[in-house]
């Protein structure tokens, strides 16, 4: 197995900035991963991807397997040159879309229906690794069990330990050696959970570690003291990837407790309903108000949108339903938040962390 490096090059407090090497590339951490569930973001394709900074985009398993096939992928190449993109992808294991289709759940894996055509599917974490092994991303994500919030503890309890069960199986399953993989920590809201969890996890010793079933519903005064519990139990030579956070407050506050990347859908499924992310928090250009505002979405941004286009032209787009406006704004988006996670790793750089958590906290949380 092709180990993952995370080259540690400054800390604030547990807040930390490096460098993380794959088989095919580095990436800078901490770090924002646009979520490209079938082969592509929203509305952007890979040379958007390349201009606002993006270094990994991820592909989702559960959808991609079910059209056009991993297969069909395969023959392209993998992921990256099936989709045109030259930097590093990610695919999820599916599992937590599976999950949210009421499945049938045992010790050896899952039963679903697909939401394209009702078919009946079978997942377990061999069959996960397999299909992530032909879609050919540099980093997968092992199957696991990502219960709902809220759930009674021994469904937690029994999803805790069905993903360490799991999660074995996928190691020893894991064929490519040019292709790294991460385990998954679960455990709701519950530290001690958490860090059980964590513990067997990092036993494993995977190449990175996905900490899921977070930023589920919970407050994020109930996620701190869970993912404290999980990151104190991780290797610190390994990356730490909190899935499916997006938002700045629960960024750098697992920034804080030493999380190195993210992936939300949250800035393009914002940007398409015309909410920009910005330095005073969110803007909501469809607002009549902005009809006549010829300053940019946010003064602070050096991005393209930014730079050439105004609220009211933005205003006006989304007003006549052009399409053109959900690109643009999730475009701005994107670009935002790679640009902050860009700001946070200068600032564990010059020591400034804190002061920059709490300018974030003070218009976000």
């Amino acid at each position: 197995m092709f180990t993952v490096s995370i080259d540690v090059q400054a800390t604030d407090g547990a807040a930390r900035a490096g460098v993380a090497t794959t088989a095919r590339g580095d990436y800078d951490t901490p770090c924002f991963m646009p979520v490209g569930t079938r082969g592509a973001v929203k509305y952007l394709s890979a040379d958007d991807y390349e201009r606002i900074g993006a270094r990994i985009v991820l592909g989702n398993t559960y959808h991609l397997m079910m059209r056009p096939g991993a297969d069909a992928v395969a023959r392209f190449g993998g992921l990256g040159r099936f989709a045109g993109w030259d930097g590093l992808t990610l695919t999820d294991s599916g599992g937590f879309q599976v999950f949210s289709l009421d499945p049938k759940v045992d010790d050896d894996g899952v039963t679903f229906r697909s939401v394209y055509d009702g078919s009946t599917h079978r997942f377990t974490p061999e069959g996960a690794i397999d299909t992530q092994e032909r879609l050919g991303a540099d980093i997968q994500m092992v199957l696991d069990v990502c219960p709902p919030l809220p759930s009674s503890p021994d469904v937690i309890v029994l999803a805790v330990r069905r993903t360490s069960e799991w999660a074995a199986r996928a190691r020893d399953a894991h064929r490519r050696s040019d292709q790294s993989l991460f385990g998954i920590v679960q455990g709701g809201i519950d530290p001690d959970l958490r860090a059980q969890s964590a513990k067997s996890t990092a036993a494993l010793e995977f190449d990175g570690y996905g900490i899921g079933g977070l930023s589920v519903g919970e407050s994020r005064e109930e996620m701190v003291p869970a993912l404290a519990a999980a990151t104190a139990e991780l290797p610190v030579d390994r990356p730490r990837y909190l899935m499916g956070v997006g938002d700045p407050a629960r960024i750098v506050e697992a920034v804080n407790l030493g999380v190195d990347q993210f992936d939300c859908v949250m800035q393009t499924r914002l940007g398409r309903h015309g909410t920009a992310l910005t330095s005073s928090g969110k803007v909501h250009v469809k607002n009549a108000s902005y009809a006549g505002d010829d300053g940019p979405i946010d003064p602070t941004c050096g991005c393209e949108v930014c730079a050439r286009h105004t609220r009211g032209y933005l205003r006006h787009l989304f007003n006549v339903s052009e399409p053109t406006a959900a690109r643009l704004v999730s475009i701005h988006n994107l670009a935002w938040t790679i640009d902050l996670m860009a700001r946070i790793r200068a600032s564990i750089i010059a020591g400034t962390f804190a002061d920059l958590r709490r300018e974030v906290l003070s218009v976000w949380g």
